[in-house]
């Protein structure tokens, strides 16, 4: 099958023929309809999220169609719509009984060591063996995935919109629930407003929080941001943002989420929030990069936390924004600013790296991917 591969974080992805073994007990072999492009496939590209991560197939988010399941699988069959999660939770590691399923440990080491649950790899090259981009290897006409990786969902949803929800979505959105826990009235400021940003501030909307103010330096996003629910906008390219965001939540936000990953807009995001309030850092912050904030300020009860994909439950919370979204309550088309296939990945790496544009999807299967892509 085709595959889009990274060799060295010095070369550009390229893609590749590439052989893939067919699914052990409690896998799942997927044709991939289409894959969304995420700034953390750039942070891998790059290097930044460790070394020897590569030979890799990559992509972790996107949707596609089931052809066929090992021994133990029950929960999906040949021909179900799935959504695929990059957290396969195990169910019985000490993070997955504490009922925190996105810290699944055995989830975690495998997809660190780009393999499958079982430890071992599915992708082959001329006798090399590659890893599994967190678990989920989507960049492929192809994938095996773990079982817990192959998310059903209604049918209804094109999948080249659904390719979007295991990650940008899940992430965005559950992080305004479950991280942020916003309720109806409480003011937030979202700084960046990417593919994953969009969707904060979608969960924000659909929280009825207010005011939701969106930051970001791109024009083009800010006019996103507002179509997807953002009610203030500030482009920090031409003013101050921290008092910008001040002035409009009357002293600072009662929330602010981070969905960039620097340094600087962490920072940002808590000199946003007013005494009391909470920063939820979403953005993907690369290794060796410290933040820093002022200690005397955690006098004033602030908050600063993380959060990983969407710190819920991908099994429970996909069909439940797949539903959202067939309802017409969650407008998933909206993110994507381009459409690509897979030689387009690299060129799609290139529009994050200038920051130009939200999400691009890429149409593994025009066919599969069903109609109304832009």
């Amino acid at each position: 099958m085709r595959a889009v591969v990274l060799r060295h974080p010095e070369r550009a992805v390229a893609v590749e023929d590439v052989e893939l073994d067919p699914p052990k007990a409690h896998e799942v072999l997927v044709s991939v309809a289409a894959a969304g492009v995420c700034h953390s496939d750039v942070r891998l590209a790059d290097g930044e999220l460790g070394n020897g991560r590569w030979p890799m197939v990559l992509g972790h988010e996107g949707a596609g169609i089931v052809e066929a399941v090992g021994d133990g699988v029950d929960h999906v069959a040949p021909g179900d719509h799935v959504a695929l999660s990059f957290v396969p939770a195990c169910r019985s590691c000490r993070a997955c009984l504490s009922g925190r399923p996105n810290l699944c440990e055995p989830a975690g080491k495998n997809g660190f060591a780009g393999t499958l649950m079982d430890g071992t790899s599915r992708l082959h090259s001329n006798g090399t063996t590659l890893q599994h981009a967190l678990m989920t290897a989507c960049f492929a006409e192809q994938t095996v995935v773990a079982a817990a990786g192959a998310v059903k969902i209604p049918a209804e949803l094109p999948l080249w919109q659904a390719a979007l929800l295991g990650c940008g979505v899940v992430t965005g959105i559950g992080a305004v629930r479950n991280a942020g826990r916003v309720v109806r009235g409480e003011s937030v400021c979202v700084i960046g407003c990417g593919g994953v940003g969009l969707q904060v501030i979608a969960g924000a909307r659909l929280a009825v929080a207010a005011p939701i103010v969106a930051v970001d330096r791109s024009p083009e996003k800010l006019e996103l941001a507002r179509s997807f629910g953002a009610t203030h906008t500030v482009d920090s390219a031409v003013e101050d943002p921290v008092t910008a965001v001040r002035d409009l939540t009357d002293g600072g936000a009662e929330h602010a989420f981070e969905v960039v990953g620097s340094a600087e807009t962490v920072r940002l995001a808590w000199d946003a929030i007013r005494s009391g309030g909470q920063v939820v850092v979403v953005g993907l912050v690369p290794r060796g990069v410290d933040v820093s904030v002022p200690g005397i300020e955690f006098l004033s009860d602030k908050t600063l936390r993380g959060t990983y994909y969407g710190s819920g439950d991908a099994a429970h919370d996909l069909p439940d924004l797949a539903a959202l979204a067939v309802a017409g309550e969650l407008d998933l088309a909206g993110v994507v600013t381009h459409t690509t296939d897979l030689d387009g990945v690299e060129a799609a790496f290139d529009r994050l790296r200038r920051g130009e544009g939200a999400r691009t999807v890429v149409i593994v299967d025009p066919e599969l991917s069903g109609g109304g892509a832009p």
